[in-house]
Parts: C-alpha cells; structure tokens; sequence
C-alpha cells in the first residue's frame, strides 16, 4: 500500500496512529517524523471507475 495513502487516513481521522504505524510497518514514534514531513503534505488523489 502506498505510505501517503496510509499517513493521509491517518490525518483525516480515518486510521489511529497505532493502526498507521503498523500497516507502514514502523514503530508510532517513526510516525510523527512522517506525518510531519513536508513531503508527505502532497495531495492524495484517489481514482475512481467510471462505470
């Protein structure tokens, strides 16, 4: 899974920090560094089907 579709569910309330580290594989102190790295406030854009 892609880490910045994982720290944007994080951010929108969707993930706890505890469910964010352990689906990224890290400890949650690792996190807080991600979550505010500068590169990582890039947009996600999700792609829907159309149908």
């Amino acid at each position: 899974m892609d880490k910045r579709k994982v720290i944007h569910a994080y951010r929108r309330g969707f993930i706890s920090m505890k469910e964010c580290a352990q689906i990224l594989g890290i400890d949650s102190m690792q996190i807080m560094g991600m979550v505010d790295d500068p590169k990582q406030t890039e947009p996600v854009r999700i792609l829907q089907k159309h149908s």
